[in-house]
Order: structure tokens, then sequence, then C-alpha cells
């Protein structure tokens, strides 16, 4: 699926908002400006980017305690997501979700999600209900590797199934799930978890920004015609450990130097474009000059903000008052 020179600098802008704005929560936490806990995205920006570039209004995501991203490339606005992570009253959840709930359903974000294999049983509903009300839309669960061995992630894999539902499973393995690698704690490939469902599955690198865009553009069309469920395995890696804090003594020495230096997805896109002669280097330069002003003030905005009123304590928690 060939893009044109709009549509990869905005693919390009939103990878880099997601990379600055984690880079920057990293700075704030360690500071301690932010509140709660924070689990970060970066290095994995390819998969968010890739799968969402095909979505629009009519879709939902539902995403994992690692939601920033996701967040991001669904379209959530980032200001108002700075302020919630901060825990600022006029933040998307009003302060209160923090980092790991965020949720903008008027953007299709059905939350950002602290219950591992919490977000597939959800999308099924929503996929449910596109295919009542044949709307035409489609729902993406992405779940972490550690999420496939939830009971709750393979009844859903079963119920989109047999249901034929317009759902896309994308599981982000991103090496270890919470501090046990992946290779040893899931028992064979995702594509095999998926064909025991009868799931067309595809093995992705997710430090590939166009095989990922590829591939989840075909599963997302032919979820829209009535295809059913796929599921996308993205290998990936994260920079930060499973959250801030986490001295990663589980990891090789230099696992994540190396990775930023030889397989990081903002890099690989930049040269795929320019050595092509798609975009200039210039042009991506701007960008990033752009997003990091941004991020600034986003920061800058929710450093100032007010923290939710005494009075919004018992609001969103009961459905009536």
């Amino acid at each position: 699926m060939q893009l044109n020179r709009e549509e990869l600098l905005q693919s390009y802008r939103t990878m880099c908002t997601i990379r600055e704005f984690e880079e920057r929560v990293h700075t704030e936490f360690s500071e301690g400006g932010i509140p709660g806990f924070v689990h970060l995205y970066a290095g994995e920006e390819a998969s968010a980017v890739g799968v969402c570039s095909h979505l629009d209004d009519r879709d939902n995501i539902a995403s994992t305690h690692r939601g920033h991203g996701h967040c991001i490339a669904k379209g959530c606005d980032v200001v108002g997501m700075m302020k919630e992570i901060f825990g600022r009253g006029d933040g998307l959840c009003g302060g209160k979700g923090g980092s790991m709930h965020i949720a903008d359903l008027s953007r299709g974000m059905m939350g950002a999600n602290g219950i591992v294999g919490g977000g597939p049983p959800l999308i099924c509903g929503a996929a449910l209900t596109a295919k009542t009300l044949k709307t035409g839309g489609v729902a993406v669960a992405f779940v972490g590797d550690g999420a496939s061995n939830q009971g709750t992630t393979l009844e859903s894999f079963n119920l989109a199934k047999v249901w034929n539902l317009p759902v896309i499973f994308v599981v982000e393995d991103n090496g270890y799930a919470e501090a046990t690698a992946s290779a040893w704690s899931v028992a064979g490939t995702q594509a095999k978890r998926a064909a025991a469902f009868g799931m067309t599955a595809h093995e992705l690198d997710g430090n590939d920004f166009f095989a990922i865009h590829q591939a989840a553009g075909e599963v997302i069309e032919r979820a829209r015609d009535g295809g059913g469920p796929s599921l996308l395995h993205v290998k990936l890696t994260r920079y930060f450990g499973h959250f801030e804090g986490d001295a990663m003594s589980y990891r090789a020495p230099g696992e994540v130097e190396t990775a930023r230096r030889e397989r990081d997805p903002l890099k690989f896109f930049r040269q795929r474009v320019t050595a092509a002669g798609l975009l200039e280097p210039a042009q991506l330069d701007g960008i990033e000059s752009e997003v990091r002003s941004l991020i600034d003030q986003s920061v800058s905005l929710s450093k100032s903000a007010p923290a939710p009123s005494p009075e919004r304590l018992l609001t969103d928690v009961y459905v009536s008052y």
C-alpha cells in the first residue's frame, strides 16, 4: 500500500510525537513531577502508527498499561494526555486515570488498561456493535506478549472467530512479559496460536513501519469486508524498563543501546524515505522541531494546570448520584 508524501509526513510526525512524549515523561517522572505509575512505549512507535494510520472515527482500539503510544496514534489530544499524566483536573479523564487509564471515547480510544489481557473482551464488544449496526468499523486490541497467556485473550480469540467479528489482535512482543523473557514464557509462536483458532496471522518486524502498515492495511480491509478477525505478532524492543524505576537487571548488557543504534524504527523510517527521494531530511528535521515545541508546551501547561477540585472526588464512580 503506497503512501503519498502527506501520509509519510504524518506518519513520521506521529511516531516522533510518541517518542518525544515518552522521553519527556521519563525525564519528568525521574524528577518527581508525575504522580502514580508509568510504563513507557518508546521504541515501539512503528506498531501503533502502522496500525492506527488505517483507522478512522468508525473504529475503536483498546490498549494496555503501556498505552501512551496507542492514544497518540489514535488521535488523542497530546496536551490533554500530558495533563492527565500529571493528575490535572482538565486532563482527558479529569486527572483521575493517570498514565495507565487514559481513555477518550470520542476518538475511539476505549482506554489504557491496568488489567493484563483486559482489552480484548472490550474490543469484542465494540466489534459486535460495529457488526450489528453495520457501521463498517473495526476494533483493534493491542496486547503484550504476557497477555497472550491470559484466558481473557484466548477466549476473545475464540469469540471473535466464532462470531466472525471485525477484530484485529495486535500482540506487541517486546521480548519480556514484565521481567521474564517471552521466548521462555510464551510457548510457540503467536501465529501458531492464531492458527489454532482458524485466524489469519502475520509475524512482523516491529522496527519496520512499512511492513506493519502493509500487513495492517490488508487485515483491516479484510475485516471491514466481513472477513473476520486476524492477528499481528509484532516483535519489537522497548527502550525503558517494564515500569519507570525498573533496573532492568534481567536484560543483557548493552541490549537497549544496541537496539537504539541499529534497529530504531524512526531511524529506519528516515533512511528509507530519504534514500528513495520521497522526503527531504530538512522536512523531517522540521517535524522533529515542531514536535519538541508541542511537548514542551504540553508539559508547561500541565505544570500550571489546577488539580481536580474536591467536589469532583466521587464523580465518575457511580452510574447515578
